[in-house]
């Protein structure tokens, strides 16, 4: 009986949230961004194909970055670029990870990386606020962003870990909104899910 009591309890409360986001249009943006996803990584793939064939060999410029940076030193720059904006994409760094000795365990420690870097992000968007200009120009360029932050909280954190789109920035607008950190840790963790799926793609390419 005390479960039938709370199936029903449940099932209001799962319509109600439903017909929330089904009137906000979370429904639909994410299905706009998950048609956004499947093109960049199909022309990611390709583009590496007519690269490596065409250009210049991928794996002799993967070699040469193993060869003239430590390994220290790139997980290092992956780190702060997790941080800041995911200003270089880590399809790079997923593509390095296969010729390092250990391809498996270098990107399990990319993915952790990026991981805390959209954490690191939270804190930083969290801090801002405490800077009246850097407030106001966030406020004004991430206006969009902020709005359905509030409007999606978590689940839009989860569209950030797992589609091409910088993790970071749904991180740092997260904190700027104040969202519950609890919940960017369970959300972000999809983000090993992107690495996952991105690395079995990059794999099939870099020998």
């Amino acid at each position: 009986m005390n479960q039938k009591n709370k199936k029903k309890n449940k099932d209001p409360h799962v319509k109600r949230l439903h017909n929330y986001y089904q009137r906000t249009g979370f429904y639909m943006f994410i299905w706009e961004s998950l048609k956004k996803a499947f093109w960049p990584i199909v022309a990611v793939v390709v583009a590496l194909v007519l690269f490596n064939k065409y250009v210049y060999n991928i794996n002799d410029g993967l070699q040469t970055m193993t060869e003239t940076f430590s390994r220290t030193s790139l997980l290092i720059t992956f780190f702060i670029s997790e941080t800041i904006l995911g200003l270089i994409p880590p399809e790079i760094f997923i593509a390095w990870s296969k010729k390092t000795s250990d391809p498996f365990v270098t990107l399990s420690i990319l993915a952790t990386l990026s991981y805390l870097g959209g954490l690191t992000a939270y804190f930083i968007g969290k801090a801002s606020l405490k800077i009246h200009a850097v407030k106001q120009y966030l406020e004004v360029k991430m206006a969009k962003h902020l709005k359905n932050t509030k409007k999606w909280g978590g689940f839009l954190i989860l569209v950030g870990a797992l589609l091409p789109l910088p993790f970071a920035i749904s991180c740092l607008t997260a904190g700027m909104i104040k969202y519950p950190f609890k919940n960017v840790v369970i959300f972000g963790l999809f983000r090993f899910l992107r690495f996952a799926i991105y690395a079995w793609a990059i794999f099939s390419v870099v020998s």
